[in-house]
């Protein structure tokens, strides 16, 4: 390797390592977004069982996605993953004490769905305009499509970036 390309290869390094927690609802569409943002196929996917990792580059990070089950009897395994935890993707964990300022990214996902809810009208339901102690967004997008994905991603980097 050449002292250009090693060069190269460093200017590319991304400036820092984030770990992001993709939780929710069973059927949610979580490893379906996590396999749409590594450009892996969407056709074949299952029940996540446990979890699955990748990592995904933006913004000049490196995120590590972590995509937790969402079946009922995974759910009260979610708190052992909130350590070194960088941003947040569920409303009702918010009062996690672990987890306080983490900033909250909420993918309205299958909103390519005729009977989607439109992201304004979730992030009601989630009370969402009531918090104030992190910054949050909610991301309307379709995990199939691949439609508005990198859009969160890009929200989640900048909101870190201002940490």
């Amino acid at each position: 390797m050449g002292l250009l390309s090693l060069l190269r290869k460093l200017k590319s390094a991304p400036d820092r390592e984030l770990r992001i927690l993709l939780l929710g609802l069973d059927n949610a569409g979580k490893t379906t977004i996590l396999k749409k943002l590594a450009s892996e196929d969407v056709t074949h996917i299952t029940p996540t069982q446990g979890f699955n990792i990748k990592s995904v580059q933006s913004e000049g990070f490196k995120l590590n996605v972590w995509d937790i089950g969402g079946q009922r009897k995974i759910r009260p395994y979610w708190r052992n993953y909130f350590e070194n935890t960088d941003v947040l993707e569920l409303a009702e964990l918010l009062a996690e004490e672990k987890l306080a300022g983490v900033p909250l990214l909420v993918f309205a996902n299958k909103q390519d769905l005729f009977n989607a809810a439109p992201a304004s009208e979730l992030a009601d339901g989630l009370n969402l305009p009531a918090i104030r102690d992190r910054s949050w967004q909610i991301q309307a997008c379709s995990a199939l499509t691949g439609e508005a994905l990198k859009d969160g991603l890009d929200w989640v980097c900048k909101n870190i970036k201002k940490k």
